[in-house]
């Protein structure tokens, strides 16, 4: 390894493109209509997996008082907000984009714990509480006859989205998500694909997070799935660079939409080729490789990453690339290239084309 590691330190991720305009220019035919469930068919839809919350959303974070409140007002026949669902391009199942708290407090009242963890030894029975004093510590089990059947039948209404257009991904759901979800804490643009572009391929980007020499060349996990980005942004630009057009973000949206369930030789290609990535960076240049000013910039981890993959089947002298790498990250126009308009169409072509001039010399 070279002298240009530094120490391990859980350093931001310089990622230019998050500061830029990221609005979608695509125009998108959608289609919407109501539908009004009772809350025991939702309860019963939600226990089938009929309708389901995908598995990365924001944490439940209602107390048992606010769940109680919730059930509460459907008990005394008070109208409740209603959720947004979204309707799933390959099966008739139906994910949850906004109402989750609720639809997860309906389930736990229902099933008669609250908000139970896997492995859970003492789960904690969900008693109503700080409610009506008709209700006040009562389990679904407990409640009169007359006050199961209504809220059994109350009414809680959805409305069910659709992309009809485009046909190839599904996008459109990715901005009504993250417009719906302004409460609390703000999800990154890598939480909402992994709430709703629930697939193979985001399993695979999960599995190659926990990879030893990737975990040395980023560092700590990211509780904000930067680090996941990273790992698509390197496939969408490995598989699709010759197609790349800003905005960044939506480039990145398209690719996990449309590759979200790849074939088993296409994940065995791209786990195998991110592997093989990684190990020859860390190899040869070390832990700082994308590191040129001491933060992980996320450019220089695009262009090397990209670049190596592209010739990693050549005969290249890694040893003496790495060596002179200094050059390259002292190249004032290639500095441009990874600090400046990032996400730019020309940008990204120059560094990509400065970065195959470099490795060039170093061919065998």
């Amino acid at each position: 390894m070279n002298g240009y590691e530094t120490e391990d330190i859980d350093d931001p991720v310089i990622d230019v493109e998050e500061n830029e305009d990221s609005s979608s220019p695509q125009i998108y035919g959608i289609s919407s209509y109501g539908a009004d469930y009772d809350v025991e068919g939702l309860v019963k839809r939600l226990k089938r997996g009929d309708i389901f919350i995908p598995p990365f959303q924001r944490d439940y974070v209602w107390n048992q008082a606010e769940a109680s409140r919730l059930v509460e007002s459907l008990l005394l026949g008070l109208p409740v907000p209603g959720v947004f669902l979204a309707k799933e391009s390959d099966s008739n199942k139906l994910s949850v984009i906004d109402g989750q708290q609720r639809l997860k407090s309906l389930l736990f009242f229902y099933e008669g714990f609250f908000n139970p963890k896997e492995g859970d030894t003492r789960k904690k029975v969900f008693r109503l509480k700080n409610v009506q004093e008709k209700f006040e510590g009562k389990t679904y089990e407990e409640l009169e006859e007359d006050d199961r059947i209504n809220l059994d039948d109350s009414i809680i209404h959805a409305t069910i989205i659709k992309q009809e257009t485009p046909t190839d991904d599904n996008t459109s759901i990715y901005h009504v998500f993250e417009r719906l979800n302004t409460g609390g804490r703000k999800l990154t643009p890598q939480e909402i694909r992994a709430a709703i572009y629930i697939g193979k391929l985001n399993e695979l980007i999960a599995e190659l997070n926990d990879y030893p020499a990737w975990r040395e060349l980023f560092g700590k996990k990211n509780n904000r799935l930067k680090d996941q980005e990273m790992i698509l942004r390197f496939f969408a630009m490995y598989n699709s660079l010759d197609r790349y057009s800003k905005p960044l973000k939506e480039f990145l949206n398209k690719f996990n939409g449309r590759y979200r369930n790849p074939t088993e030789e296409e994940l065995e290609r791209l786990s195998s080729i991110f592997k093989r990535t990684t190990d020859i960076i860390l190899e040869n240049i070390g832990k700082s490789a994308f590191r040129p000013d001491r933060v992980f910039n996320a450019s220089a981890f695009e262009v090397l990453m990209v670049g190596i993959a592209n010739r990693i089947d050549e005969n290249i002298d890694f040893e003496a690339f790495a060596q002179n790498i200094n050059t390259l990250y002292q190249n004032q126009d290639f500095v441009d290239s990874i600090t400046r308009a990032t996400s730019d169409d020309k940008v990204v072509a120059e560094r990509h084309r400065l970065f195959n001039e470099y490795i060039n010399q170093y061919v065998q």
